[in-house]
């Protein structure tokens, strides 16, 4: 009876949740007779940086009231959706056919994917911009955009994930960090040995070179299997390629780093997210030396846990050429009835993307601005960590964009855990994820 009375429950707050959303969308306004369009325009968004009275929302309230006492009889919608829930929430509302007008997220297969491009609740916005100003706008920001040559959202900002490098240990030992960030991954290792030692004298070892862990929909320790030239699918996306040779190899490079060279303590791999990050950035552990991490750990080493570190680029392979994965966020269009509404709709979004705005999501939220113009405007001339790591940006590869990609994740990243935890050779757990994944590449 309890699980009958909390799938009733589930149930119905899907449809209270539906009802809501509906609610949210069913006013499509009006044009008067020269095509201007009134009515109200729906945004959903995640909390973003704080200010005085910890309004995490008041940047994009600001913007609003802006851009109403700019265009008279035009009102915006703000529904606060915490970043944890958004893609359910949106999964919900295209389900009901109940969707916002604009909403932050890609189109990289998670809550909003291809498949809705081609049911056509993603709305195109190519003709939003001239040739110059895309431009501006960084190639493979808008590829993250681009489906079929078509562009279906704005670039709003791009994420990295880079090596932070715990300078103090390093001292403690002796050891000379990367002088510009960049290594092969024979030098990464050396280091990461390097920087295993007994600090006690007891017999046994209290400092790590190196660790991270392997969690679905994270890919912190991903960078490593891309360096000899692996990747997870095919480029048409129609084959699994995580079993080649090439990929094989960087995988139980990675996991060696436990198993054979005892360079990383036994948590190396495992889904403890929150410890991993104590043990490098915390003062009274700090017994990791090297991990790599995704923006937000370089804003916290600078404030909640100070840290004296560097930012270092993952370490170079077989591929010749330095790789990170990112990511690109911004703003997307739903499908719109009326082309009056879809073209205040798309005025507002190019309103919230300009590069004054974008130089102000850098400065004050800490991403990457997608823009050229608002890199140039130089947001991290005083914060050397970012600037680094935003030095990246131009070697990010994006995840594959398949329908199926949240499953396909799931698959290979409990896959990579029997490796790291010692049950299965790279080899075998790779090929073991080819045939479960097979299925959803047909």
């Amino acid at each position: 009876m309890k699980w009958v009375k909390r799938s009733f429950l589930s149930i119905l707050s899907v449809v209270l949740l539906a009802g809501l959303l509906v609610a949210c969308t069913d006013d499509e306004g009006s044009s008067d007779d020269d095509g201007n369009w009134t009515g109200t325009i729906t945004i959903w968004d995640g909390p973003r940086w704080p200010d005085e009275d910890d309004n995490k929302y008041h940047w994009l309230e600001a913007k609003a009231a802006e851009y109403e006492e700019e265009n008279e009889g035009i009102e915006i919608e703000i529904v606060q959706v915490p970043w944890a829930e958004m893609g359910d929430k949106l999964g919900v509302s295209i389900a009901g056919q109940s969707w916002p007008d604009i909403a932050p997220v890609d189109i990289s297969g998670s809550a909003v994917s291809i498949d809705h491009i081609e049911q056509g609740v993603i709305e195109s916005v190519d003709d939003l911009f001239t040739d110059e100003e895309l431009d501006d706008f960084y190639e493979n920001s808008l590829e993250a955009y681009t489906f079929n040559d078509q562009l279906y959202g704005i670039p709003n900002s791009i994420t990295v994930h880079s090596m932070l490098l715990n300078l103090d240990l390093f001292e403690e030992q002796g050891v000379e960090p990367p002088a510009d960030g960049k290594w092969t991954w024979d030098e990464f290792l050396n280091t990461a040995q390097e920087l295993t030692f007994d600090r006690d004298g007891d017999g046994e070892t209290d400092v790590y070179g190196f660790s991270t862990y392997i969690l679905e929909g994270y890919y912190e320790a991903w960078p490593f299997f891309y360096k000899d030239g692996g990747q997870p699918l095919s480029d048409d996306l129609s084959e699994f390629t995580f079993n080649s040779p090439e990929a094989v190899k960087a995988i139980q490079d990675l996991a060696d780093l436990k198993h054979e060279h005892d360079a990383a303590p036994e948590t190396l791999g495992g889904n403890d997210v929150g410890g991993t990050f104590q043990a490098w950035a915390n003062e009274e552990q700090r017994t990791v030396a090297m991990q790599p991490w995704a923006t937000w750990a370089i804003q916290s080493a600078q404030s909640e846990y100070p840290t004296n570190f560097m930012v270092a680029e993952y370490p170079i392979g077989e591929r010749s050429e330095h790789v990170t994965i990112g990511g690109v966020g911004g703003w997307i269009m739903f499908s719109q009835d009326s082309d009056g509404k879809r073209e205040a709709v798309g005025d507002f979004m190019k309103y919230l993307s300009t590069t004054e705005e974008q130089y102000t999501m850098a400065t004050e939220y800490g991403i990457f601005p997608a823009r050229k113009s608002s890199a140039d405007m130089d947001p991290y001339a005083e914060n050397e960590q970012m600037a680094r790591a935003q030095e990246m940006t131009s070697d990010v590869v994006m995840l594959p964009r398949h329908p199926e990609w949240k499953k396909i994740d799931e698959i290979i990243q409990g896959k990579l855990q029997t490796v790291f935890n010692g049950e299965k050779t790279a080899q075998e757990a790779m090929d073991e994820a080819q045939e479960l994944v097979n299925d959803l590449l047909e």
